[in-house]
């Protein structure tokens, strides 16, 4: 595969596949392990990566690529093959995350500032090394109105970090994955989920051209514009739809090849019929996909619960959540089609 920015991000948004997020840090990985009683040990983490990994024709036809975290990137699976290498195998790009995590900004209670610049040169060179070819960092927005968050402040200071961690990126051969991540954890409506996300972007892109970060190398890993989870309002796919691609439209320029979408705590269901909402009504000027986590892994990891006589299980029900988010990604998924498997 050619080695060329823009073709390493082209592949990441190839025709109905989507990006695997199994980045998840010990902590978050500990949180699902206890959720089917497992404990979090190196091993019975490997032993679930592998099992998606090795998810055959499903990895094949619908997953693009996968970040990994640290500890994954440098693991060998349980017959000695790097983890890497199962996962170029079945055709997807390794990737790995970098930051170091969203912390308390000083001064602005409420609001996180994503660390992690520290060193990342280095790292990023041993990254290439053990095989990725792109990584991801992570901003997190909060709102909450009432106490003015975010603050503009926060806003330009995380995409200035990311604009930064991009830059790095390219230098290093590795396409950046950018994520500002307007949480729906909140009680706003989803006009103000718009707003927040719009003031974000427009500075992110402000930020990426001011470092000089090439964009038709790059990944946008957004939220989708809905309304917060303890608003009582929940929005239809369509309103959904609408609202995040009249976003795109004002603030993400059409050399970005690709926006892979995060979750973001909507359901299964939720995020696959968002996402197809948007590809029904395309051609759009950029690929619009899926980069999940929990969307495609509550199932797998459910029916897997940690028993190797339920590999083959975990495996099914992980292939049915990507094919469907394959289909969204084409705009040709249906509730029938999930219902049906």
């Amino acid at each position: 595969m050619s080695e060329r920015l823009e073709d390493i991000a082209a592949a990441m948004v190839a025709d109905g596949k989507g990006i695997l997020a199994a980045d998840e840090s010990s902590g978050t990985i500990k949180k699902r392990f206890d959720t089917i009683g497992l404990e979090s040990t190196e091993e019975n983490r490997r032993d679930y990566r592998e099992m998606l990994f090795r998810a055959g024709d499903a990895m094949k036809d619908c997953i693009s690529g996968v970040i990994l975290f640290d500890e994954t990137i440098r693991q060998k699976a349980a017959d000695g093959t790097p983890l890497v290498d199962i996962i170029k195998a079945a055709g997807a790009v390794p990737g790995i995350k970098v930051d170091k995590g969203a912390k308390a900004f000083a001064g602005f209670p409420g609001d996180k500032i994503t660390e992690g610049l520290d060193g990342l040169r280095e790292r990023l060179a041993e990254y290439y090394e053990l095989g990725a070819r792109f990584a991801k960092w992570r901003a997190v927005i909060d709102i909450d109105t009432a106490n003015g968050v975010p603050s503009g402040a926060a806003i330009a200071s995380n995409a200035h970090a990311l604009a930064c961690y991009a830059a790095l990126c390219q230098e290093a051969g590795i396409v950046p994955i950018v994520e500002p991540e307007v949480l729906m954890d909140g009680a706003h409506d989803i006009d103000t989920c718009y707003e927040v996300s719009r003031l974000t972007l427009l500075k992110l892109y402000g930020e990426l051209y001011a470092c000089r970060v090439k964009l038709e190398g790059t990944i946008l890993k957004p939220n989708m514009v809905i309304a917060g989870k303890k608003s009582g309002k929940p929005s239809s796919p369509e309103e959904v739809a609408e609202k995040t691609l009249k976003l795109f439209r004002q603030a993400v320029p059409v050399a970005v090849p690709g926006i892979a979408f995060l979750s973001g705590g909507q359901s299964d269901e939720e995020a696959t019929s968002n996402l197809n909402a948007m590809n029904a009504i395309g051609p759009h000027p950029w690929k619009l996909t899926f980069s999940y986590g929990r969307a495609l892994q509550a199932a797998p990891l459910s029916a897997w619960g940690g028993k190797k006589e339920n590999v083959a299980a975990g495996q099914r029900a992980f292939a049915h959540r990507a094919r469907m988010n394959g289909l969204a990604a084409s705009g040709k998924w249906t509730g029938e089609l999930e219902k049906a498997a």
